[in-house]
């Protein structure tokens, strides 16, 4: 078996505004969409700087539903930009909730993150340095000590 590409597909409340968001904050650009009569978006591809994501409106009646219904999600999207904080500033004036402000981070990173109006959390980050996976376990550590 090969794997050939591997995508985030996020269900959303309402993938119109979803889409507008993820467009203004992000820079994303909608590639297609295939909507219902009724305007139901049962799925959409938006190209974020050369990554797919998906997305659909809810589908209650398939058990398809986005993580304001269920109550939250347990998944994190991490979305690796040129500037962390400029980004999380306009997602936050965009209508999305700031969950951790923007600081360096010991594993080489400037992160913060964000959850969008739909319920999905972004990790929205920039490289500050080039860390060895030994020299984040050690900063790793060291942080655990000091928590």
């Amino acid at each position: 078996m090969s794997i050939h590409e591997l995508f985030a597909y996020l269900c959303v409340d309402d993938a119109r505004q979803a889409i507008e968001f993820y467009g203004n904050v992000f820079g994303a650009r909608e590639k297609y969409r295939l909507a219902e009569p009724g305007g139901r978006i049962g799925h959409a591809e938006l190209d974020f700087g050369g990554t797919t994501l998906m997305l659909s409106d809810e589908f209650p009646e398939y058990g398809i539903r986005g993580p304001r219904a269920l109550g939250g999600t347990p998944v994190t999207i991490h979305l690796h930009v040129d500037d962390a904080d400029a980004v999380i500033q306009r997602a936050v004036a965009a209508g999305a909730q700031l969950e951790m402000a923007p600081e360096d981070r010991f594993y080489g990173e400037r992160s913060g993150s964000i959850r969008d109006p739909f319920g999905h959390r972004w990790n929205i980050g920039h490289s500050i340095e080039d860390v060895t996976p030994q020299e984040m376990q050690r900063r790793y550590t060291e942080s655990m000590k000091a928590g």
